[in-house]
Formats: C-alpha cells, sequence, structure tokens
C-alpha cells in the first residue's frame, strides 16, 4: 500500500527521509554492526549520537550557551509536575494563561504544590482565541509564568509573548517546537513532548537556563530532579536511545534537506495558508478559530453539520487520509500540518474538501 497523508496530532508523520534512513540503518548503525535499539547507553557510539543530537537541536534553535538541553522521559505530561517542583520553590505562587486542556492539566498539576493564578482564560469561547493580557494582573512575586505556546486541541498560537520581566517564561511547546525561529533567551524553560515534530513518542526534551537548576527542595523525588539529569548529561539512567536517534535524524533532515528553522517556517505558513485560504472563502467549512490567534500546526473546522462531519471524515480516510477527526472538545474535523508533512498534503486535502462541498451543498 502507498503511504497515505496523516494528518493525525501525534504521533505524526516523519519525514519519508528519515524512515529511510533508519530503514537502512536499522541492523547496523554507522558501521558499529549493532542497530540503535541494541546499543549500550554507555557505549562510544551512542555517546556519539546524542551529542550529535544536542548540538544539531543547539544549532538549528540557536540555544545560547547558558542553557542546558535534557532528553528525558514521561512525555510533557510529566513535566506538568516535575516543573512546580523544581520551580515552584521560593513564593509557591505562579501565574498561568488558561488557553486549552493541556494547560487545564499544568494548573491543576501545579495547585498540588502552590498558587496559581489565572491572569486570563479563553475558556468562555471553547478556547477559540488567546486572550489579551493585562499586565496589571501578573503578579510580582511569582516563581514563574506559565503558558501552552501552540494549543494542539485548538489550534490557537501566541503571536507576543507576555513580557514578564525578571519572572522565568514557562512553556508548553510541544506542537511548534521547530516549526518557526524562537527566541530562547526569552524563556526560562520550555519543553516539548518529541511525538509532533521532533520524533517519535518516548522522549520529552527541556530546555532549561541554568540558574533555574538549584535548590530544589529535597523531598523531590530523583528522577524528577533536573539537576540530576543535568549534571549527568542526560544519562542517570537508560534514556529512550532510539527516540533521541530519530530526532537526531530529524534534525540532520531539517538542517540540510529543508535549509534551517527560517525555511521550515516559510513552507509551515505556506501550508497553512493554503488551507485557511479555502476555509475562509468556503461555503460549508469554517474554521473555528479567531483569524489572529491561528496556528500553522494545528487546524480545527467544521461544516456545522455533525452527519455531515462524520461523513466527511469516513470519505477522508476513503481517500487516504488519516487522522482528521477533531478532539471531542471541539468536534468536527482537525488538520495537523507539522514539518513533515509535505505541501502536496494540504493541497490534496483542500481539493478533496472543494470535491466534497460541491457534492454536499445545494
Amino acid at each position: 500500500m502507498s503511504r497515505i497523508y496523516n494528518f493525525s496530532a501525534g504521533p505524526s508523520m516523519l519525514p519519508e527521509a528519515v524512515l529511510k534512513r533508519a530503514a537502512d540503518e536499522m541492523l547496523d548503525c554507522n558501521g558499529s554492526g549493532q542497530s540503535v535499539m541494541e546499543m549500550s547507553h554507555r557505549s562510544k557510539e551512542y555517546q556519539a549520537i546524542i551529542d550529535e543530537c544536542e548540538s544539531l537541536l543547539r544549532e538549528v534553535l540557536s540555544i545560547p550557551d547558558n542553557y542546558k538541553v535534557l532528553f528525558l522521559q514521561g512525555g510533557a505530561s510529566s513535566q506538568f509536575a516535575m516543573i512546580p517542583l523544581n520551580l515552584m520553590k521560593k513564593n509557591k505562587k505562579i501565574d498561568l494563561v488558561l488557553t486549552g486542556q493541556w494547560a487545564k492539566k499544568a494548573k491543576s498539576e501545579a495547585e498540588k504544590y502552590g498558587e496559581v493564578n489565572v491572569v486570563a482564560s479563553s475558556a468562555d469561547k471553547t478556547f477559540s482565541y488567546i486572550p489579551k493580557l493585562d499586565p496589571s494582573t501578573f503578579s510580582k512575586d511569582a516563581d514563574y509564568f506559565y503558558i501552552c505556546l501552540n494549543n494542539t486541541i485548538y489550534g490557537t498560537h501566541f503571536d507576543t509573548l507576555p513580557d514578564t520581566g525578571d519572572i522565568p517564561l514557562v512553556a508548553d511547546v510541544s506542537s511548534c517546537i521547530l516549526s518557526e525561529p524562537m527566541d530562547i533567551s526569552k524563556f526560562g524553560l520550555l519543553f516539548a513532548g518529541a511525538q509532533k515534530n521532533m520524533g517519535p513518542a518516548g522522549l520529552t526534551v527541556v530546555i532549561i537556563r541554568e540558574d533555574l537548576i538549584q535548590g530544589v527542595d529535597p523531598t523531590t523525588p530523583t528522577m524528577f530532579d533536573y539537576k540530576i539529569h543535568a549534571d549527568n548529561g542526560s544519562m542517570y539512567n537508560t534514556p529512550p536511545t532510539y527516540a533521541i536517534y530519530i530526532c537526531k535524524l530529524v534534525l540532520e533532515w531539517l538542517k540540510n534537506d529543508i535549509g534551517g528553522i527560517e525555511k521550515m517556517y516559510e513552507l509551515n505558513q505556506k501550508k497553512a495558508k493554503i488551507l485557511y485560504d479555502f476555509l475562509d472563502q468556503s461555503k460549508l467549512f469554517k474554521g473555528t478559530v479567531e483569524p489572529g490567534s491561528r496556528s500553522l500546526m494545528n487546524v480545527p473546522f467544521v461544516t456545522g453539520d455533525e452527519e455531515l462531519d462524520k461523513k466527511f471524515i469516513k470519505e477522508s480516510i476513503e481517500r487516504g487520509f488519516a487522522n482528521l477527526k477533531g478532539h471531542r472538545t471541539v468536534g468536527g474535523m482537525r488538520a495537523s500540518i507539522y514539518n513533515a508533512m509535505p505541501i502536496e498534503g494540504v493541497e490534496a486535502l483542500v481539493a478533496f474538501m472543494k470535491e466534497f462541498e460541491e457534492k454536499n451543498t445545494k
């Protein structure tokens, strides 16, 4: 069977070149006579892989020298607890912008360790926009300020970062990392599950400013202490070795095949424009996100008729489009068009949507 266009929100499609390279190296990686999955994480062969992965990530994202890169496990969801355990240590208080399910979960977890001040929320309109922020509502003594930069479920994105002054800005960047240039120096900590733009599920990447890795409560579980992982080069325990290897291949693809993060951003803007331009003029389909808050990565849309939505999803599968069903809290459809989605995939989807519209409108 030929490959489908996979619009899954995650795990998502990987670049075909990466999959072919991994297949070629499955039995023998770099002349080692073994698969990466078989390598000891303490071997010189594997050390070279993880070192190169970190070096590439630092280069692609222009990560400053005073930031540590950690390759962890537990998914981005484990960070909802790990962040307050490590950073909510002075005043036991944080600020948070509530823009969706993942920010809601981060809030719930942080409340176990201290006070959470919700400075703004878009819950009133099913998280279909990024709320305007009023700096007068920001806490002057917060330990950190938390946002979900791109909301996978609801398809919203912060175009402007909040100015938090000396308060560290913490961001969940799971569904937008590597898709656009980022000024890492504006953040105290960023984290991402790899399974959307970086590689397969199983790897979580944390980028943290060095001065924040200290003074953790001694009762914090060892595996939840950033300093332990930083001091051990992400090798305190066996890391997700194969996921890190695939992440390295993705970064090589992004650097060498695409031409870097700026080129990737240009491609992502083109892909998103094709889909949003159609939605804005369609007589049947409608985007659910307010124009000023739209994500380049996740595009939810509906017909306004649940039965018609079901029909569209059914027919889309028959036409070779996978995972277009929307999240249950939004309904309808969602096209996740991450880095690995080729522009041809978006063009094919829009062509199918036009055809479906013609057949199902009077």
